[in-house]
């Protein structure tokens, strides 16, 4: 999230640094799409031996008819997730919701073909990923989520979670930053139903969450903690882990302290 408004020279010295790290590659939230594709290509041309995934671009925004030549043009370093949103952004942009597999599939079938993989959390979604596209970016699920996916799909989709952390042994520190990074998410009915399926209750899903939950969905601690739980998404069977650094509003610092983890996996 940090990276959007990409124009802007400070942003750019970050995603090449980014890149002088050895990230290679770059999750961009779509937020209401607005910019998102510029911001795109700015980070492109300063993380030049990196690719960009949006993560997730909902595709009330941007239809499919503009979107398609674009992303073709730039098919070899930008893969295009995409995500389904909420009612209220559909009736933002003059559309209907509809049913959320239903209505991501007639987009999918306008987009055709290309480097896509969908933000899917429940099974019908998920299925609709592992037919259509290379697989799926799950938001706030814990490695039991990867493991237990990973059994239903088979070895081929991609699994790429997201991953909030916090590089700090203080934890009343991180669980503040954790509920101020990831907090307001656990409100939104999607994600509260796939958290009760992981098995959190109401007890757990109080606004900002419970302690249980918060240090189950963001990792904190040292590098080291940072790097098993990683670890532990890999040996659940994710193919790859988007993390998501909180508590600073440029986390240069944390990146370079966490850039052994890009050489690893």
């Amino acid at each position: 999230m940090e990276l959007r408004g990409a124009g802007r020279p400070e942003i750019r010295d970050a995603a090449a640094e980014l890149d002088d790290l050895g990230w290679r590659t770059i999750w961009l939230p779509g937020l209401d799409g607005t910019g998102v594709l510029d911001d795109v290509d700015h980070l492109l041309a300063a993380a030049p031996d990196s690719q960009v995934v949006t993560g997730v671009l909902n595709i009330w925004g941007q239809p499919a008819s503009a979107l398609a030549p674009w992303a073709a043009a730039r098919q070899e370093r930008v893969v295009l997730g995409l995500g389904i949103g909420s009612p209220a952004g559909a009736v933002a942009h003059g559309q209907d919701y509809g049913k959320p597999v239903d209505s991501m599939r007639r987009y999918l079938d306008e987009l055709g073909p290309g480097r896509q993989l969908l933000g899917a959390l429940g099974p019908k979604m998920v299925e609709l990923a592992v037919a259509r596209t290379a697989g799926w970016h799950p938001f706030l699920v814990t490695p039991d989520y990867v493991a237990t996916y990973r059994q239903v799909v088979g070895a081929g989709p991609l699994i790429a979670p997201h991953q909030a952390v916090f590089l700090g042994t203080d934890v009343a520190e991180a669980r503040a930053a954790a509920r101020a990074g990831i907090g307001m998410f656990l409100g939104f009915p999607t994600y509260q139903n796939n958290l009760r399926r992981l098995g959190f209750t109401d007890d757990d899903l109080v606004p900002g969450g419970s302690d249980r939950i918060i240090d189950a969905l963001v990792a904190h601690g040292t590098a080291d903690d940072i790097a098993r739980r990683v670890q532990e998404h890999l040996d659940a069977g994710a193919d790859h882990v988007a993390l998501h650094v909180l508590g600073s509003s440029l986390p240069l610092a944390q990146w370079r302290e966490l850039a052994f983890l890009s050489k690893e996996n």
